[in-house]
């Protein structure tokens, strides 16, 4: 019967060290899945609640105005703001014609000729627009829209 002993507890030990082993690996990785998980969850929702999309309120159509390009050739210029929809009333566009002013009159009529160098030049506009009409974080302005662009 000694021998029948010795068997049986060397039979035991390996299936104890396999459970182990098991119950070892499974609950690493429920714990790296769980902390994966977790910080999924709180940065995705974080980015979400950072910044709403901004919506849409009145639009303020500015005057024409031309401008005097590098070249010697004018831009005859008219645009409209996109208000968002904090704003109570029209902007005034002051600061946007000024804004439109210095940006167009230091590029070349070769320039604004094409579809790329005229998309280029809105998107500084716009972004120079938007910060401009920006009080305590809140943005006024959303978007700019040409009604006229002609080049002489």
């Amino acid at each position: 019967m000694a021998k029948d002993d010795t068997k049986d507890a060397a039979e035991e030990t390996p299936k104890k060290s396999k459970k182990k082993l098991i119950i070892i690996v499974l609950a690493a990785v429920l714990l790296i899945g769980g902390g994966l998980g977790g910080y999924l969850m709180f940065f995705k929702s974080s980015k979400k609640a950072a910044k709403p999309a901004p919506v849409a309120g009145v639009v303020a159509p500015l005057d024409a105005t031309t401008i005097n390009l590098a070249d010697g050739h004018y831009l005859k210029l008219k645009m409209s703001l996109q208000a968002t929809d904090k704003v109570a009333e029209a902007p005034d566009g002051s600061k946007a014609l000024d804004i439109a002013i210095n940006l167009y009159s230091n590029q070349s009529s070769s320039s604004l000729l094409t579809k790329d160098g005229r998309d280029k030049s809105k998107a500084q506009l716009k972004e120079q627009v938007v910060k401009a009409y920006t009080v305590k974080n809140e943005e006024e302005i959303m978007d700019v829209y040409f009604t006229t662009f002609v080049i002489q």
